[in-house]
């Protein structure tokens, strides 16, 4: 059987890209490929848990616009079906006159994308945050947190119940397209699969693929070829393996970035009432290390952003021959790390010495200690880069005839997932016209 619609990745972009196109198709057979043995098992599951407003963006940029329509269909997402959210808001901490400057250059960008803030003094700030310290600062009463990997298997679960099915543990190995369809070769284990179509039954358009359950000391693993009408890769990490896998020209590469967190210990739960950001450099694509309140009431510190070595890798030493290979020999590798040698330098400075990390925070939280700092999972950021060395700051396409590619989802792409995904299908209905 031939699939209407192949979606190659479980991150929140593509379960909201797969659900919305079922939503619109529903005689259509759509399958969701994910390799992990779970749903939202790399960027999604692995980030700060912010619904973000939009006051960082460019006005007009695909970037703006997702971001404010996602978060209301955030939210609304979360009240119909009962997900766990908090407008707590959002404070940007100016600590020196010229973050001050940028932080009203931030409020008029604010103004341009139609975000309400307010401009705090010092004293309200003190007032309203005791443990802050800065000159000044812009409150954005619209940002959240949420639990983005609950929020995923939610609209997972939405999109099973209309007819649609996730396949877990299944590695796309190979692809290649026809006029008439995408080949996709895909290895995967029958064990996992055999525990989903048991613990969660559904009517797998294809006999071969929910065969009679195996036990977990039989497992073994399977290769099989599918097919499918139209492909969306949404994979993350790897979107530009995919997009080669297809022949199509590429003249990005996805370069990891390592986000590291620390946690605070419970006595400071209750340290800030609301999100904590730096002023972020206009220049750079990342945020700065902030204090994030988490929707199970922790505090988190960070995320820093550090040249990865390994496209997966959560640990504190990761490295991939074969990630470090594509890296070096890419050209654009090189120049941005040329363009961008100082700030580099300063965050693997940081991530190595604890001390350094915690003076980034203490900037504007001075009572935060190094015992304070306790060991939390890190992130990894998939940050596309060109062969000029630009790091890309926006959303980034690619497509072949019967295929659509997501090469680039950055930050607020888990809060615009759901404007994302209406996006996809609206490119998708084109290209299929056209």
């Amino acid at each position: 059987m031939t699939y209407d619609y192949v979606i190659i990745g479980g991150g929140i972009v593509g379960v909201s890209t797969a659900w919305q196109l079922k939503q619109r198709h529903p005689d259509c057979s759509v399958l969701l490929l994910e390799k992990e043995t779970q749903l939202a098992a790399h960027q999604t599951g692995h980030n700060s848990g912010v619904i973000h407003a939009g006051v960082y963006y460019q006005p007009g940029s695909l970037k703006a616009d997702f971001c404010k329509a996602g978060v209301d269909a955030t939210i609304n997402f979360c009240k119909q079906h009962n997900v766990p959210f908090d407008q707590c808001g959002k404070l940007l901490v100016a600590t020196n006159p010229l973050e001050y400057e940028r932080m009203l250059d931030l409020q008029t960008r604010c103004g341009i994308n139609e975000i309400e803030t307010e401009l705090l003094t010092q004293e309200q700030l003190k007032t309203l945050e005791p443990n802050i310290q800065g000159i000044g600062a812009l409150l954005v009463k619209k940002t959240g947190i949420i639990n983005y990997r609950l929020l995923t298997q939610t609209m997972a679960k939405q999109f099973e119940a209309i007819g649609g099915v996730v396949q877990l543990e299944s590695e796309v190995t190979a692809m290649h397209e026809t006029p008439g369809s995408v080949q996709i070769t895909i290895c995967n284990s029958q064990s996992v699969q055999a525990q989903q179509t048991a613990l969660h039954p559904v009517n797998h358009p294809d006999p071969k693929i929910t065969s009679s359950p195996l036990s977990n000391s039989n497992a073994r693993a399977k290769v099989e070829t599918i097919s499918t009408r139209f492909l969306v890769s949404c994979s993350g990490l790897m979107a530009d393996r995919c997009t080669r896998m297809l022949g199509i020209k590429t003249d990005f590469q996805i370069i990891p970035f390592r986000g590291e967190y620390y946690q605070l210990p419970a006595k400071h739960n209750g340290i800030v009432k609301h999100l904590i950001y730096p002023i972020p450099d206009p220049d750079l694509p990342f945020l700065g290390v902030h204090l994030t309140r988490m929707i199970d009431g922790s505090v988190t510190v960070g995320p820093n952003a550090v040249q990865g070595w390994k496209r997966e890798g959560y640990g504190k030493i990761n490295i991939s021959l074969r990630d470090i290979k594509d890296m070096v020999l890419f050209k654009g590798f090189w120049k941005a790390l040329k363009n961008n040698l100082k700030t580099g330098l300063v965050e693997t400075y940081n991530s190595w010495w604890k001390p350094g990390y915690l003076k980034t925070v203490q900037k504007y939280c001075p009572s935060l200690t190094l015992a304070d700092l306790k060991p939390y999972p890190a992130g990894i950021r998939a940050q596309a880069v060109m062969e000029n060395g630009d790091l890309v700051h926006d959303f980034l396409f690619a497509h072949s005839a019967r295929s659509l590619h997501v090469c680039n989802a950055p930050s607020p792409a888990a809060t615009s997932a759901m404007p994302i995904g209406d996006y996809i299908c609206n490119k998708i209905e084109d290209q299929q016209k056209a």
